[in-house]
Formats: C-alpha cells, sequence, structure tokens
C-alpha cells in the first residue's frame, strides 16, 4: 500500500509539472528544475527509515550528477532547436551525460592523485 501511495504523490507532481509546462513552458522549465525528485526522494527515503548518512549520501550523489544533467539538457535543448527528432535529442542527451559523468569522474581521480597524494 505505502509504494502506491508513493507512485500516486509522484506521479501527482510529475502531471502537474507537465499541465503546467503545457501552458507556460519556460514556467514548466523552471518548476521542472527544481529538485522535486530529489526531495521527494529524501523524503520517502526519510520516512521509510534510512538513516542520515545514507540521505547524506544520496544527496552527494544528486549533486554529483548534477552537472552531467546539465549536459543532458543542453544537448537535448541544441538538437531540438536544430529539428533534430525527440527520441535522437534524448539520445544524444544521454549519451553526452554518461560520456560527461566518465570524464568527470576521471577528472576528479587525477586531481585527487595529483593534488592529495
Amino acid at each position: 500500500m505505502y509504494v502506491i501511495m508513493k507512485i500516486i504523490a509522484s506521479a501527482t507532481v510529475i502531471g502537474i509539472v507537465t499541465e503546467i509546462a503545457r501552458r507556460f513552458p519556460s514556467y514548466g522549465g523552471i518548476i521542472a528544475a527544481l529538485p522535486l525528485v530529489s526531495l521527494l526522494s529524501i523524503i520517502w527515503l526519510y520516512v521509510q527509515g534510512e538513516k542520515t548518512a545514507t540521505l547524506s549520501k544520496f544527496a552527494l550523489g544528486v549533486l554529483w550528477g548534477f552537472p552531467a544533467t546539465a549536459v543532458l539538457l543542453l544537448i537535448v535543448y541544441i538538437a531540438l532547436q536544430h529539428s533534430v527528432n525527440l527520441l535522437i535529442s534524448i539520445g544524444l542527451g544521454v549519451s553526452g551525460w554518461f560520456i560527461f559523468l566518465l570524464l568527470q569522474d576521471l577528472v576528479f581521480k587525477y586531481v585527487r592523485v595529483f593534488f592529495f597524494s
């Protein structure tokens, strides 16, 4: 029953955001950029009894993924501006996201080894 409640609440938030975006695309984008999924996830994890350390690691993971998500959205935006098919635009964005995460990880490992060893 609890899982169904989480799904309904989360779907409601997504539904409201997409309806706002349909009527007011810029405002919908701003609202969608809010960390709604992250905050909902933190709330659900807390309600499920997860420890503060787990919530903290989750928040750091979201922060770690933020730059790559910005790259994904930039690629999708540029592709759509050039009339690229939506699914291809999303595929390019996800590919860019994945490549950026790999590069980000390599850069931080290099920086850590170079400066802190």
